[in-house]
């Protein structure tokens, strides 16, 4: 029991022999244990001696080592084997299908290119364009935001394509046009049957029809007492003077601009700084009767017609760093609208109301002025009154489409430029203020319009359609290309109704029609509130007679009026 025994020869007495015997040596065994300090000791020893014996063995030599290096291997083989030894059958359907559809693949990219099939190629087409779609960094922007921001981009670029000097250039332009014309006039017997029916059609297209209405919108309006003495009823002045047509806005200025205009600075003038705008008039001119407000516009009666204004352009403070209005003196308003850039719109009316003053100042303190009228006569003005009145009626030897430009029958943009290039259609005795062009249909008539009949407002809305967005862009292209060459140009955007409800309501949807387009030319095109001027109509001028519905009278028109309203000097 654990106990060590040890081996000892001890002698020892015998017992008597014999003669002849001899003695013998035997062994006697003595057992001694052994201590537990002892023992654990000495099996520390033999455990140490057999690792030793162990680690000089060589790995290859440790069998229980060998054997677990060898067991993944013995394992992979033996699998080899049974999947080798399987028949195809055994095969799950699942690795068959991966199978053919590896095949399949190498197959196809086997066959060259012109072997695959039309739906082959269309659906891989589909699946790139997939590819490239996902992999633009908006893939949120539907097809029309995408489309819109196309055609604003196309408008920057026509934009930013240098110009010429303004003079040289447009009177080099207004030559080719005139030898258009001629060559126009002139027999043609290598025009095309095509050529011959398309421009037929266009020709019948505008022949006015029997009951369209008078060519010019002051002889559409309701008759009116004229000054005695006036004018009016010198005819033959005024065909002799239309036949003479201005050949520049310089030439139609020559009367009204004998002496060189000295234009002050719209700022140098100390005013006091007001809270907040009047919202409402202190007082109203005589033959002028206050009838309604509608949205934050005011509809006036004068001269047996209905005439809606807005006490200020809620446009041009869009997006504005800072707005501020000034009193000035003899009842006159300062406004000033500062834009992120540092440009500020500068905005002086009269006791009235009237904007008498606009000027565009720069970072660079630079102004250019888009509205100027010499004021000081308004203070003792009561009455409004039509300046128109002292003229005679306006009689042209023209052909219509050289006055009126309808944008249903424009093939090529490049005519919306051509006509609002022209110049007035008869001198302009002075410059007028804005209103004062708002309110007469005789002023308005100097110069030409087009008309964009080729919107499409829903019934009794004044909301245009994005569809229709994008029949701007032509007009838009050659209001961008004027204000290139001159950035004091100003475009006057009517908006008319037939004569189907209302004609208060018309006046104020006319007038949203209007303010719709003009916000779309700025959000979409670009182009400076401050160089856009509105204006609704209504019923009164209708394009074809007719009480009842008609698409030709809902239109929404354009006229460059800026040799109406500042001195050609000063823009050029």
């Amino acid at each position: 029991m654990g106990a060590a025994v040890g081996l000892t020869l001890t002698p020892a007495p015998l017992p008597a022999l014999s003669r002849g015997a001899q003695p013998l040596s035997a062994p006697l065994i003595l057992a001694q244990a052994q201590l537990p300090e002892e023992e654990e000791l000495l099996r520390r020893k033999k455990g140490k001696g057999a690792k030793r014996d162990e680690q000089r063995t060589p790995r290859a030599e440790r069998p229980a080592q060998r054997e677990r290096a060898e067991r993944p291997a013995a394992r992979e083989r033996e699998a080899v084997k049974r999947r080798a030894a399987e028949p195809e059958a055994a095969i799950t359907e699942e690795r068959l299908k991966r199978r053919k559809d590896r095949e399949a693949v190498k197959r196809r990219a086997a066959e060259p290119e012109p072997a695959i099939t039309e739906e082959r190629q269309k659906r891989r087409k589909n699946r790139e364009a997939v590819r490239r779609r996902a992999a633009e960094p908006e893939p949120a922007i539907t097809e029309e935001r995408q489309k819109r921001r196309k055609d604003r981009e196309a408008v920057k670029r026509r934009a930013a394509e240098p110009e010429p000097a303004i003079t040289e250039e447009r009177q080099k332009r207004r030559k080719e046009r005139e030898a258009a014309r001629q060559r126009a006039a002139e027999p043609e017997p290598a025009i095309t049957e095509e050529r011959l029916k398309r421009r037929k059609e266009r020709e019948a297209a505008m022949r006015r029809p029997e009951n369209a209405a008078r060519l010019f919108d002051s002889a559409k309006e309701k008759p009116v007492r004229r000054k005695p003495g006036g004018a009016g009823s010198d005819q033959p002045a005024a065909r002799a003077r239309a036949e003479r047509l201005p050949e520049s806005d310089a030439a139609a200025q020559a009367r009204a601009s004998t002496d060189p205009v000295q234009i002050g600075s719209v700022i140098s003038e100390e005013g006091r700084r007001i809270e907040r705008p009047r919202r409402e008039r202190p007082e109203v001119p005589e033959g002028a009767e206050l009838v309604r407000e509608v949205n934050n516009r005011f509809i006036f009666r004068t001269n047996n017609t209905y005439f809606i204004e807005r006490p200020r352009e809620e446009r041009f403070i869009i997006d504005a760093r800072e707005v501020y209005y000034e009193e000035l003196p003899r009842s006159r308003q300062r406004e000033v609208v500062v834009r992120p850039d540092g440009t500020r719109i500068v905005t002086i009316r009269n006791r009235w109301g009237d904007v008498v003053r606009r000027v565009k100042i720069l970072p660079d303190d630079r102004e250019i002025v888009l509205v100027y009228v010499e004021d000081d006569y308004y203070d003792e003005v009561l009455e409004w009154r039509d300046p128109g009145l002292d003229l005679p009626p306006l009689d042209l030897d023209i052909p219509v489409r050289d006055y009126i430009l309808d944008a249903e029958w424009v093939e090529d943009p490049e005519d919306y430029y051509t006509f609002l290039d022209q110049p007035p259609v008869e001198q302009v005795e002075r410059t007028y203020s804005l209103d004062e062009v708002r309110r007469s249909a005789r002023i308005r008539d100097k110069v030409r319009r087009i008309d964009l009949d080729i919107i499409n407002f829903e019934f009794g809305s004044a909301q245009i359609p994005e569809s229709e967005i994008g029949k701007l862009e032509g007009v838009a292209g050659a209001m961008q290309r004027l204000l290139k060459e001159n950035p004091g140009e100003t475009f006057l955007i009517e908006g008319h109704t037939d004569a189907v409800g209302a004609e208060v309501a018309n006046l104020a949807l006319s007038d949203q029609r209007a303010e719709a387009v003009a916000t779309a030319l700025t959000n979409v095109f670009d182009i400076a509130p401050e160089n856009m001027e509105t204006q609704g109509y209504g019923e009164q001028y209708l394009k074809v007679e007719t009480q009842g519905p008609e698409r030709e009278n809902r239109r929404v028109a354009i006229r460059r009026i800026t040799p109406l309203v500042a001195p050609v000097a000063s823009s050029e």
